[in-house]
């Protein structure tokens, strides 16, 4: 197995000895010829050492998120398509709120889901020594969803790799993912889809229907399975409060 690297220099000579890995994981032809196409993200590796928002205190986090923006147009969507949210939380428990600021916090609601290549962004984090036992089952998930039809090579997603409306990791994406639109695929560009992926994440990682989620709630610790930077997790509790009003 070629090593790791801290630059792009060996990631092409490491390539092979992880596409060996990703076959015995059963990572079929589509998929090894996404990781055979991939390239080193040299912009996901600046931004992998640069992770400054989420030093910042709560109050300072959710004015430089727009946390209030996110509030005010999370109330209208959840007015226009009440029984949208409804369905979601009667089937998987977790109230429109939640998963309102979630969308919002992630991509502004769909407004920019990501300009970085997913297969390449995510390959190159696990060739990267920094967290390469992190990111390795995302990048075989990232491969099993090109052999699935559900992402190709080209897919846009953010930096890290995640995609869709409220950006999931691949391999989360992968063991998550549900088709709500029933259209016979998962697609997380789909809203639909996306947020019934969500909502079925968080139910899976144990949100407890009918419980509240704010700090100190049986389902605050289920906010932290989606992220694990403190502010982010109280942000989402705050607002998730201030949408369900």
């Amino acid at each position: 197995m070629a090593q790791c690297g801290n630059d792009g220099g060996g990631f092409n000579a490491w390539k092979p000895g992880f596409a060996a890995k990703a076959k015995k994981a059963g990572v079929k032809s589509r998929g090894l010829q996404a990781l055979n196409d991939a390239t080193y993200a040299t912009r996901t590796i600046a931004a992998d050492r640069n992770q400054k928002s989420f030093r910042y205190s709560l109050s300072k986090f959710m004015q430089v998120r727009g946390a209030d923006t996110i509030v005010a147009q999370g109330r209208k969507r959840k007015a226009r398509n009440p029984n949208f949210y409804a369905a979601l939380e009667r089937q998987y428990g977790v109230p429109a709120g939640v998963l309102i600021a979630i969308h919002g916090m992630e991509t502004a609601f769909g407004g920019f889901m990501g300009d970085s290549a997913v297969v390449s962004a995510i390959v190159t984090l696990t060739y990267d020594c920094r967290r390469s036992a992190f990111f390795e089952p995302h990048a075989i998930g990232a491969l099993k969803l090109v052999d699935q039809g559900a992402i190709t090579g080209s897919t846009k997603g953010a930096k890290h790799g995640e995609l869709g409306h409220t950006q999931f990791l691949p391999g989360n994406a992968l063991k998550y993912g549900v088709d709500a639109n029933g259209d016979g695929r998962v697609d997380f560009y789909n809203q639909t889809d996306a947020l019934a992926s969500t909502a079925n994440f968080l139910r899976q990682k144990g949100w407890k229907p009918g419980k509240g989620y704010q700090e100190g709630q049986p389902n605050f610790k289920v906010i932290k399975q989606w992220n694990a930077a403190t502010v982010y997790q109280q942000a989402i509790a705050i607002m998730g409060a201030r949408i369900d009003g």
